[in-house]
C-alpha cells in the first residue's frame, strides 16, 4: 500500500537485485541500491501484475533471498531507512546522493580513512577490512502527507504504528539478521570483520531513525563476531550492528530514556550517533506542537540510558578521533552545517552534505 502522493513514482525501481554494473563490480557507488518497500503495517510488498501486494509470511526469508544478497565486491552494507516527505523516487536519490558523497570524500582525502585503503568504486572480490565498497539497502515506508501540523502528526502515528502495533520493528530486525548471516565469508576477509566479512551499518532520516531503533531493540538471538569499537559483544543477539547513524531524529529528546531503553545494550558495537541543528522546523517547530516537546533532530539527545557524549559536526578536511566517536551516544551539533530549507520543515532535510559523508566514511573506518 502507497500515499496518493506516492503514486506513479518509480514503481519498476524496487527490483533491488541491481544492474550488471553493479553485479560485475563496475558501477558507481549508490547505483546497485536493493529495496525493500514496507505498507502501513510495516510489512513488506512485492510486485505483481496487478500491483504491489503484501508478501505471504510464509515466504519472508525467500523474498529476502531473491533481493538482498549481499554482492561479493562490497565490503560493507548501509541500510538506509529514509523520513517524513519522501518519495519512492526520492528516497533511492537519497541514499545515492549520500554514498556519492562519500566516494567523492574519500577520494579527495583517503588519510583521513586510513583503514579504508583509499578511493575507488565497488571492486570484484573486494573484502572486508580492505577499501570501501558500500551496497546500500533502502527501506521505503509509505511517509507522504500534507506539510502541515495535522500531517506531521498524521506520519508521526502511522510510524509509531508500524513499529508497535504492526510489524516494522520485527521485519527490519528480520532483515537485518538476514544480512548479517549472509554478509561474506569470514574466512575469505584479512581480518574478522563482524560474523561474516562485510560490516554492517545502519543510516536513518527523520521518522526513519524511530524505526531503526525499534528494530535493533527488538532484536534478541546469538552475538555477532569481532569489530573495531570498545563496546563488549552483548550476549543473545542475531545481528550485531557495526554503527547508527539518525540524522535529524523525528522523536522526542528524551527517547533513549524512555521509549528506546534497551539501546545501551542493544546488539549494536558501534555508537548510536545522532544529528541535530537548530534550524530544523520540522523537529523544532512542529514537534514541539504535535508532542509538547522539542525532537532529537532540534536539539540534540537529552537524557540516555548511558552518558552522551556532546561534538560538533566537523569539516570535510577535519577527522574524527577514534575517541570522540567511541561512546554509545554522540550528539552531533550540526546547526552551521544543516541550514539549507525553506517552507514548514525548514533544514530537516539539508542532512545529504559531504560533512555527512564525512561522518559515514568516519564510522565506517573506526569499525576496523
Amino acid at each position: 500500500m502507497t500515499t496518493a502522493g506516492d503514486a506513479g513514482d518509480d514503481r519498476g525501481a524496487g527490483d533491488g537485485r541491481g544492474g550488471r554494473d553493479a553485479g560485475g563490480g563496475r558501477g558507481r557507488w549508490g547505483d546497485a541500491v536493493a529495496v525493500v518497500d514496507l505498507d502501513e503495517r510495516g510489512w513488506p510488498l512485492r510486485d505483481t501484475r496487478a500491483g504491489p501486494r503484501p508478501v505471504p509470511p510464509p515466504g519472508l526469508l525467500d523474498h529476502f533471498a531473491a533481493r538482498l544478497t549481499p554482492p561479493s565486491w562490497a565490503t560493507d552494507v548501509v541500510v538506509y531507512v529514509h523520513g517524513w516527505q519522501t518519495s519512492r523516487t526520492s528516497s533511492r536519490q537519497a541514499v545515492g546522493e549520500l554514498l556519492g558523497l562519500a566516494g567523492r570524500q574519500l577520494a579527495r582525502r583517503p588519510e583521513l580513512y586510513p583503514r579504508l585503503g583509499g578511493a575507488g568504486g565497488p571492486r570484484r572480490g573486494a573484502a572486508a577490512g580492505r577499501g570501501f565498497a558500500p551496497w546500500p539497502v533502502l527501506v521505503r515506508w509509505p511517509s507522504r502527507s500534507l506539510p502541515s501540523l495535522g500531517g506531521y502528526r498524521r506520519v508521526r502515528d502511522r510510524a509509531h504504528a508500524m513499529s508497535t502495533a504492526g510489524h516494522a520493528a520485527d521485519v527490519i530486525g528480520q532483515l537485518l539478521g538476514y544480512l548479517d548471516a549472509r554478509r561474506g565469508d569470514p574466512h575469505a576477509a584479512p581480518v574478522l570483520a563482524g560474523r561474516g566479512g562485510q560490516y554492517l551499518h545502519l543510516v536513518g532520516h527523520s521518522f526513519g531513525c524511530r524505526f531503526l531503533c525499534e528494530a535493533v531493540q527488538w532484536a534478541a538471538g546469538a552475538p555477532g563476531g569481532t569489530l573495531g569499537w570498545s563496546t563488549p559483544a552483548p550476549p543473545g543477539r542475531p545481528f550485531t550492528v557495526d554503527s547508527m547513524l539518525l540524522f535529524q531524529m523525528a522523536a522526542p529528546r528524551d527517547a533513549f530514556a524512555e521509549t528506546f531503553t534497551e539501546l545501551a545494550g542493544a546488539p549494536l558495537r558501534g555508537p548510536v550517533v545522532a544529528t541535530y541543528a537548530q534550524g530544523d522546523r520540522a523537529t523544532g517547530f512542529w514537534h514541539l506542537r504535535a508532542e509538547k516537546r522539542t525532537g532529537i533532530g532540534h536539539a540534540g539527545i537529552g537524557t540516555a540510558p548511558a552518558p552522551v557524549s556532546g561534538i560538533r559536526m566537523r569539516g570535510t578536511d577535519d577527522g574524527y578521533p577514534h575517541a570522540a566517536l567511541d561512546h554509545r551516544f554522540v550528539s552531533v551539533d550540526a546547526s552551521h552545517v544543516f541550514v539549507r530549507g525553506r517552507g514548514p520543515a525548514g533544514a530537516h532535510s539539508d542532512h545529504l552534505r559531504p560533512e555527512s559523508a564525512h561522518l559515514l566514511l568516519s564510522l565506517a573506518d573506526h569499525s576496523r
